[in-house]
């Protein structure tokens, strides 16, 4: 069995290990309750001896933070809350120091309203900057993803401008050549500082054609036809994968909005992205083994090249609980399967540990715009405060966004104040130094899963020989050169695993008992 593969060549990216940071929560130096760059850069070394090869930060580009940093006031400056230029130069230089690659998110789909371009924009009809937005005398039915219009009327001129996301994020104008050119420039910048690649955010969802159709309603909900996934998309990805090129040794990950592979699979290709982000596998709302095995079926039958691997992070719920029922054994298994198969592995921040997702108990503890927005618009629709909080919570993407929890001391390790949002109570039991402690415990199972990986050119380069699904249990067997690494992980009931002759263990035992799993190496002579 094998995929599409664009050549099998030597890729650092396909070796590696990634790692996403949420900027404001993972460390925090300053005693603000805020994480930033001198606390990230304190915890390399937990990162090295964990073995990850990659970080992916969130945003930390200057922004009033609406949407914790997907808000760009200002491309060319860090945001004072994570530190200065110098702490992110530093960060930057011992991470390459500890052999850690590091990818940085870039929005540019849309700026903050409160980024100089806009500011500029908003003055006159025939500012310089005007053409780098989009407005409309009257505007047409898109609505925005958090809801609501996607209009927003500006006193000064009269005209609407168009946001795809909330009021304060305009979107970016991608037919009008300066904007481009500006692109181009923000990319050179960070590539020339030192950062080794980008994630882009809702990369598919740039504003190429301008304004077109109305979105056609179906039973009550907007079909989004013509604001997404544009003609000229493609042409714009181009750019930044060639300007990105001119660096050599460089990686792009694209966020791709949507969770279907046919979507998904156009944007990956040498002239487009490295590798999109797999929803159709990553954001599975609940567990089923056969779902599973299916998307990694599709995923080896359809792409052009390797998948991402990954089931958290900032924009779903934690994977323990939405995907292992709070359980750390079947959540290790998950990570098992996430480590070994084929494709490019994202671990978000607190996985390793067995993080749970928190709940907001009142409105004045739901911090995401998202969430805030759905508080609104269900009292709008004469819902009760507590029918509100409900649907709050269940568009909340906070709950996942909780700080790191270090230690069981006061503020988890984290900070030495009150954190920007409240910390998980199970902190006490669930975290770094504990967990560290214990022999068999889900954070010492990832250690021994990333350096399986890190180790096995079979689990970075193999191509399926096998993959099958029998009884809620997944097989699968990597071939690399002269050497097979075979991979079970067992969703079912207890069973037993007869070893082939020559085989070696490499993880678990022959007894395997429910979400458990064993890996075993054989080689060919």
């Amino acid at each position: 069995m094998r995929g599409q593969d664009l050549g099998n060549e030597k890729k650092w990216w396909k070796e590696s290990v990634f790692y996403q940071i949420y900027m404001p929560s993972f460390a925090d130096s300053g005693g603000d309750g805020y994480g930033d760059f001198k606390g990230i850069t304190g915890k390399l070394g937990y990162l090295q001896e964990m073995g990850i090869g990659s970080v992916w930060l969130t945003p930390f580009l200057s922004s009033p933070k609406v949407d914790n940093g997907y808000d760009v006031a200002d491309y060319y400056a860090i945001d004072p809350a994570y530190g200065t230029m110098a702490d992110f130069k530093t960060f930057l230089e011992e991470a390459h120091r500890k052999d850690i690659k590091v990818i940085m998110d870039l929005v540019l789909n849309h700026t903050s309203t409160q980024c100089k371009w806009f500011q500029e924009a908003k003055k006159s009809k025939d500012n310089p900057y005007r053409d780098y937005y989009i407005w409309k005398d009257k505007p047409n039915n898109w609505e925005s993803f958090f809801g609501g219009p996607a209009w927003e009327l500006d006193p000064v001129t009269n005209q609407y401008y168009y946001h795809k996301f909330d009021v304060t994020m305009a979107d970016l104008n991608w037919s009008n050549p300066k904007v481009i050119v500006e692109v181009q420039n923000i990319l050179k910048f960070w590539l020339d500082a030192g950062v080794d690649g980008f994630r882009l955010d809702v990369i598919n969802f740039l504003n190429t054609d301008g304004i077109t159709q109305d979105n056609p309603v179906k039973d009550g909900k907007q079909q989004h036809l013509y604001d997404i996934d544009q003609e000229g998309v493609k042409n714009a990805m181009r750019v930044i994968k060639s300007t990105v090129n001119a660096y050599g040794n460089r990686f792009i990950v694209g966020e791709i909005g949507s969770d279907k592979i046919e979507v998904l699979k156009q944007y990956q290709a040498e002239d487009l992205l490295d590798v999109v982000f797999n929803f159709n596998f990553g954001s599975i709302p609940s567990f089923s083994a056969e779902r599973i095995f299916n998307e990694l079926q599709s995923m080896e039958k359809e792409m052009s090249s390797y998948p991402t691997l990954f089931f958290g992070s900032h924009d779903m719920p934690r994977m323990i609980d939405r995907l292992a029922g709070g359980d750390p054994e079947k959540a290790t298994a998950l990570a098992a399967l996430m480590l070994t198969a084929k494709g490019v592995p994202f671990i978000y921040y607190g996985e390793e540990i067995g993080m749970h997702n928190i709940i907001a108990k009142n409105f004045e503890e739901i911090a995401d715009i998202q969430a805030k927005t759905a508080y609104r618009l269900a009292v709008e629709k004469g819902k009760t405060p507590a029918e509100a909080l409900v649907e709050a919570n269940a568009q909340n993407r906070d709950k996942s966004r909780s700080p790191m929890q270090w230690n069981a001391q006061e503020f988890a390790g984290f900070s030495t104040a009150k954190s920007w949002i409240k910390i998980n109570p199970d902190y006490k039991e669930v975290n770094v130094e504990i967990l560290s402690k214990k022999k068999n415990s889900i954070f010492s199972e990832y250690k021994k899963l990333i350096a399986l990986r890190n180790s096995e050119k079979a689990l970075q380069y193999g191509q399926y020989k096998k993959l099958e699904y029998k009884e809620n249990r997944i097989f699968f067997t990597r071939s690399f050169e002269n050497e097979e690494v075979t991979v079970i992980l067992n969703f079912g009931t207890k069973t037993t695993v007869k070893l082939p002759a020559g085989a070696r263990l490499l993880i678990g035992n022959t007894d395997l008992k429910p979400n458990g799993y064993i890996i075993y190496k054989t080689t060919r002579h």
